[in-house]
C-alpha cells in the first residue's frame, strides 16, 4: 500500500438483504447498517461472524488509486490488520 490510509475518512457500511446467510434473490441495492468512518465502519465489519461477512459492504468515496467505491473483502481484511482489528 502507497500511502497513509484515512481511517477518519467518510465511509458507509451497508449489507445485503438475506436468506439463511445468502443474498435475496431479489434484492437490488444493499441496505445502510451505519454511515461514519472507515475506522467506525472497520470496526463494526469486524464484528460480524465470519461466516456472514460477505453479506456487508463498505462503501468509500473513490480516490486514487481505488477506482471503486465498494471496497474488496481482501482490502477491508488489510485495513482492518492495520487498525489491529483482526479476527
Amino acid at each position: 500500500m502507497g500511502g497513509r490510509v484515512n481511517f477518519d475518512a467518510r465511509a458507509v457500511l451497508r449489507k445485503w438483504p438475506s436468506l439463511r446467510n445468502e443474498r435475496s434473490a431479489g434484492a437490488l441495492d444493499p441496505y445502510l447498517i451505519m454511515d461514519h468512518s472507515l475506522g467506525e465502519c472497520l470496526q463494526q465489519f469486524m464484528a460480524k461472524p465470519i461466516s456472514v461477512r460477505h453479506l456487508y459492504e463498505i462503501h468509500i468515496v473513490p480516490k486514487p488509486p481505488f477506482a471503486k467505491a465498494v471496497l474488496p473483502e481482501g482490502l477491508i481484511l488489510e485495513f482492518a490488520r492495520l487498525r489491529g482489528l483482526d479476527s
